[in-house]
């Protein structure tokens, strides 16, 4: 086996460079000597197995500091691997962690490397709230109740006691998984000190008990907008529950049902309504005005001899689309008012009105 080259010399750092200086330049030299991308090319892999071996010692803090006092020889029974004798899968699957974290999951691009994970994000929470059929048609910003744990205001939801704040795990170097090697395999696990955190407290907030979070009951502003249905369903990102320290919250959904209406009922985004007219406008005809639940009216015309019933369409003035391609239609269903008592003379007049109408049926029939 050919002598050990200097581990600052074959990533092209100084003595006294910093972890990010030392990631970067390994980075670049995997890049420039993987396999994948020198195949056949005997140099570029021994190359590509020299810088790994530097990389996986000056990345270590305990290793680095041992080899900065006593060389390659202090790290004998220390974890050193000297990956220049080792089949190029093993050395993949020994680094895969560091590939992963360079290449995106790539595994150093032969597939063997995993992502690493997220924080879990806090869990979402579904409410119901309902509004008005105004509240619908115009749109509307309400307030809902959530009962749910929220970051905490005494310690800004680090858990830590105001003053202090989380320390890195010291078994697993805050990224949440140590390490175990049987033979030239890694193993991941989650780190028991910190459960996977990354972190430690060691003086919890009194007031989550280091949680940092609290339970509690808050309100939160929703924007209904015009067109909104029953069944439909909104979120509010980020007012769920929170997250652990470090990840986001859940989010916030919210099951809309509009409330019945006394004066209209609702089809999608048409409504229907009963209006009533006098005798009189039904048999000789004329103007009926109907309020919209916003409060607007719509005017339309009530033809000769409409009959209890009839259906009067004015497009384009119902609920608002979501979509803001325009409004569903209204549709008017006619009554005709009877009166309950008349006066006699009214009476008198409906009587002539009757022998009137009488007359002139007789009439059309005679003619037909």
């Amino acid at each position: 086996m050919s002598e050990k080259h200097d581990y600052y010399d074959l990533l092209g750092v100084k003595r006294d460079a910093t972890s990010d200086e030392i990631r970067r330049a390994y980075r670049q030299a995997a890049l420039k000597y993987h396999p994948d991308r020198n195949p056949g090319d005997k140099a570029a892999e021994e190359r590509f197995k020299e810088t790994t071996e530097a990389y996986s010692v000056l990345s270590d803090d305990e290793k680095r500091s041992i080899y900065d006092r006593y060389g390659h020889a202090g790290l004998s029974g220390h974890g050193g691997f000297d990956v220049r004798g080792a089949p190029m899968a093993d050395i993949l699957s020994h680094f895969q962690d560091v590939f992963a974290d360079f290449f995106g999951g790539f595994g150093g691009f032969g597939g063997s490397g995993r992502q690493r994970r997220a924080p879990e994000r806090g869990q979402d929470i579904r409410v119901a709230a309902s509004v008005t059929l105004r509240e619908a048609f115009t749109g509307v910003k309400k307030e809902v109740v959530v009962r749910g744990s929220v970051p905490c205001e005494t310690c800004g939801g680090t858990g830590a006691k105001p003053g202090t704040k989380p320390m890195r795990c010291g078994q697993c170097g805050g990224s949440g998984q140590v390490t175990s090697h049987r033979g030239f395999i890694m193993f991941s696990t989650t780190c028991p000190m910190c459960g996977g955190l990354g972190q430690r407290i060691e003086e919890p907030c009194a007031a989550c008990s280091g949680q940092g979070a609290v339970l509690r009951e808050r309100k939160v502003l929703v924007s209904f907008p015009a067109g909104i249905d029953t069944g439909q369903r909104l979120r509010v990102t980020g007012q769920g529950i929170a997250g652990p320290p470090g990840a986001p919250p859940g989010d916030l959904y919210v099951d809309t049902e509009v409330e019945p209406d006394e004066r209209f009922s609702r089809e999608g985004y048409d409504l229907l309504a009963r209006e009533s007219v006098s005798f009189a406008t039904a048999t000789l005809g004329g103007e009926m005005e109907v309020e919209l639940p916003d409060g607007s009216t719509i005017s339309t015309k009530v033809k000769p001899g409409t009959q209890p019933g009839t259906l009067i369409t004015v497009h384009g003035r119902g609920v608002p689309r979501l979509d803001r391609q325009g409004r569903g239609d209204v549709h008017i269903m006619i009554n005709v008012q009877v009166p309950v008592r008349v006066s006699k003379r009214a009476r008198k007049l409906l009587e002539e009105l009757e022998r009137e109408l009488d007359d002139a049926d007789s009439e059309r029939r005679a003619v037909l």
